[in-house]
Order: C-alpha cells, then structure tokens, then sequence
C-alpha cells in the first residue's frame, strides 16, 4: 500500500502509543539497510553514511555497524555538529567504531541519511551542499548511492524534487512505500525501489496501488507436489519470429523452458521453421503451420502472441487475439495489429495480457500529457485486459488491482528484454491457471532480478548485459524470490 508522509506518521504514533520503541524500529530499520548493501555488493567496500540530524541519520548509522561486523570500511560525514544530533543518532554515532581500517578496494557506497519525510522545502544551505557533494560522487567516483527512506530533497507526497535533490542508485523505503517515490518525476532520483518491512507498525497491506515485493510474491509460487509431471505444468503456444526477427522466438522460447512451462511449441511458417528448428533451445518443439489461423485447433493452456511478427499477418493475429479461447499474452508486433482496431480487447474469448513499451501503448491507446499512472487508469478502466506497462517503474493491473514493479535496472534498456518477458509470463501464467495477473506481476520482478544479477560486479555490468543472460538467471531469481530477497 501506498501512504503519504502524514499517514506514515500517523501509523508510527500509533506504533508508540502500543508501546514499539523508536529503537526498537531503527534497529529493524538499519539492519534492512544493510542486508540490503550486502544484497547488491557481494563483497565488501567502502561504505560512507551522510547523515542529518534526524532518524534517517540513525538508520544509517545503525546499517553502518552491522556493515563494519561484516568486514566494510565505514566512516560518516554529518551535515550538522554532533550535538545537534537527535538522542537516538547520537547514541548510535558515539558507540559506533571507526577505527582505521585498510582498504582493500571494492565498491564504494553512500547512504543518503539526511533528510526524512518530514522535512519539505528546499534544503537549507548546508543540507544542500552535503547533497551536491553525494551527486558529484557518484558521478566522479562511480559511487552507489541508497536512499535511506525517500531522496533527501524529493517530495514524499507529489515526487518532485527540489533543487538539491539526492539521485539515488536503489532508495530502501521504511515500513511503507511513501506515495512520491514512484511519480513519474520521482524515477530517475528513486532508482531501484526496495523495500524493508517492520512488523511491529501493524500496517494495512491490503489497499492499492502497492510495490511487488518479495514478501508477498513469494507465497505465489507454491512448491511443486513431488509427482508433478509436464502435463501438469501446461502447453505454452508461441507464435514469434519472422524472416530476419527469428531470435525473438528463440528468447521467448527459451523463457517459458527457464521459467518451468511443461511443453513449450513454437509455431511458425514454412519460411522460418527450419531455422528455429534448429536454433531454439532442444526443449522446444517448432511446428510449421500454414496461417496463424490454424493455432485455434492446437491444443495449447496458454498462447503468447507477438514479438518478432512483423505486420504481415494481422488479420490471422488480430482473429487469434479476438477468438482464442484461453489465457493469452499479447505483445509487440501483436499489439501494433491491436491498435488498428481496440474495441476487439472488449470482446475476446478469453482472458488477455498486455505487455507494451510506451511507444505500443500510444498506438493503443495515447497518453495525452497524462501522467502514467493516469494513463494505465484510464485504459484498464475502459478495456478488461491485464496491463503490464513496461518502464523504469512498470505498472502492472487492471480495473481493481495496480502493482509497481520493484526490481530491474538501466542495464535491461536493450533488444530482446520484452520477448523474455513474454515468455516468462507465459510459462507462469500455465502454472498458476491462467491467473494472468499473478503471472505478469511474477514475471516482471522475476525477469528484473535476474537483470540485477546479470549486471552484478565483479563478473559483469549493465553496459554486458543481454537477454540471454537473463533467461539463463531466471532460474536464479525464482530462488531468490522463495528465499524472499
């Protein structure tokens, strides 16, 4: 659930009033911080917490004693003479060991601990040098930034952020996901949303829209019974690929194998099925067809529709999109056919997701100046489909239910991310009965964890990371995903 800054203060007076100590809640806090920085860093660095003179503050602090046990090099720049600090962070700074230590490389990371919810406005001078020095940083020193709670300078309710405003890596949001941090303005100052629970706050998780986190998303993928076999895991049915476009049948293929679908079928023209054939990964069967109209026949759980197509066949596709009668994942080229004519998405026979970029989503359906939110509003209150909205922040739902995707990174910003998509969406939603809600909102988190490891230092980078890589860490993230990181 999304909350203001005011709800959040309320929810944690409450937590005061039934006895829960600020202490109590900034140990929680500081150790989610941690684990955290230990979750994107798998060895240790240099960690630099800049704090203010508020809770914030002390989270970072409490996040730096745990780092230091776990063999970082830590050290803190205040923004403000110790004693003004707070009881709690003052407490913390003076217990805190900052003896020498050698450096023996690694990365470097700072953590934003400057300002808090409660503080609007611009930042006062000496807050807003602290913060151009944190951005200069980064830049200069490849530092990673985490935002502790919100971006000092970023407005909690609305996104916007002021002048001096932190530009953060991954911003580790505390309790509840505070409503500015996924406005279209917010995005490139948020980066990576994730977020650190405390139980003791007694928080409604129940309203929408809310954050995919692993806490909840875990539970949707139970564990298979032991005498599961293929038929029990579904028919996933591909029509990708064209002359020229075959790789995106062979990554979205190979995603639906990965992410655990029974039997995957691709199903081509006579022009391309000798060269998925054999290119497609073995466990994929590819079948010629002479129209895509032939498809209705097969009998596929659930039909993914789209990438690589081109435009030439859409009246078969627009005829599949209409009259299949099961789940179906529509995408790219699928989509483009779609948009020739909307009202069909009113009248299929079965259940539909949508998966465009933005430049698809205008042809469907254009955005007009409205922010993206509004924009998935306004569409899934007049279409039934499912709609995953790809993006920096994807927004995931329908007419009653609305998700942001926490996980991916600048890395996935290439070819062939959305037909792995496809396919992951695909093979879970034949997993879990055609629930194409549950399957988008999975396959997003999943598919963008696994372009989290995939970019991980010291193996790799964003600039190194491919879709293949992804399929082959989907497995990965499922695991993650059950562990609940």
């Amino acid at each position: 659930m999304l909350v203001t800054c005011e709800e959040m203060r309320r929810i944690e007076s409450a937590a005061f009033s039934r006895g829960i100590s600020a202490e109590h809640l900034m140990e929680d806090a500081g150790l989610g911080i941690a684990r955290i920085v230990r979750q994107f860093h798998n060895r240790p660095g240099t960690c630099i917490a800049y704090c203010g003179k508020g809770n914030n503050g002390g989270d970072a602090l409490v996040a730096l004693r745990h780092l230091r046990r776990w063999g970082w090099s830590v050290t803190v720049e205040l923004a403000h003479p110790a004693e003004q600090l707070a009881e709690l962070p003052r407490k913390h700074l003076l217990s805190l060991d900052l003896s020498t230590r050698e450096d023996f490389g690694g990365p470097l990371v700072l953590l934003d601990g400057l300002l808090g919810t409660g503080v609007t406005g611009e930042p006062r001078d000496e807050v807003a040098a602290v913060i151009r020095r944190m951005n200069s940083q980064r830049l200069s020193h490849n530092a990673w930034v985490l935002a502790i709670d919100i971006p000092s300078g970023l407005n909690g309710d609305t996104g916007e952020p002021s002048a001096a405003c932190v530009q953060a890596d991954l911003t580790a949001t505390i309790g509840a996901v505070k409503r500015g941090l996924v406005a279209d303005a917010a995005t490139n100052h948020v980066g990576r949303l994730a977020f650190i629970p405390l139980d003791d706050l007694n928080l409604d998780r129940e309203g929408f829209p809310r954050l995919s986190t692993p806490e909840e998303l875990r539970y949707w993928l139970p564990p298979r019974a032991f005498d599961t076999h293929k038929g029990m895991c579904d028919r996933v049915g591909i029509i990708a690929g064209s002359h020229g476009m075959t790789g995106a049948a062979r990554l979205a293929s190979a995603a639906a194998v990965a992410a655990g679908a029974g039997l995957v079928t691709v199903y081509a023209h006579a022009d391309i099925q000798p060269v998925l054939a054999t290119a497609c990964v073995p466990e994929v069967m590819v079948k010629q067809v002479t129209t895509y109209r032939e498809v209705l026949e097969e009998p596929m759980d659930v039909l993914a529709v789209g990438p690589g197509l081109g435009r030439a066949n859409d009246s078969d596709i627009l005829a599949l999109v209409r009259e299949w009668p099961r789940a179906m994942v529509v995408d790219a080229d699928a989509l483009n056919a779609v948009s020739q004519d909307t009202s069909i998405l009113k009248t299929c026979r079965g259940p539909r997701l949508l998966t465009p970029h933005p430049g698809e989503m205008e042809r469907l359906f254009p955005r007009n100046d409205r922010p993206r939110i509004d924009w998935f509003r306004d569409f899934t209150s007049q279409y039934p489909p499912t709609l995953l909205l790809k993006g920096a922040r994807t927004i995931i739902g329908d007419a009653d239910t609305c998700y942001y995707n926490s996980t991916g990174n600048p890395g996935m910003a290439s070819g062939g991310m959305g037909d792995v998509l496809t396919g992951t969406c695909a093979a879970l939603a034949g997993q879990l009965n055609g629930d194409l809600l549950k399957s988008a909102v999975l396959g997003a988190w999943i598919c963008g964890r696994a372009g989290e490891m995939g970019a991980a230092a010291p193996f790799s980078s964003p600039e190194k990371l491919s879709a293949r890589i992804v399929v082959e860490l989907l497995g990965a993230a499922f695991s993650q995903l059950r562990e609940g990181y």
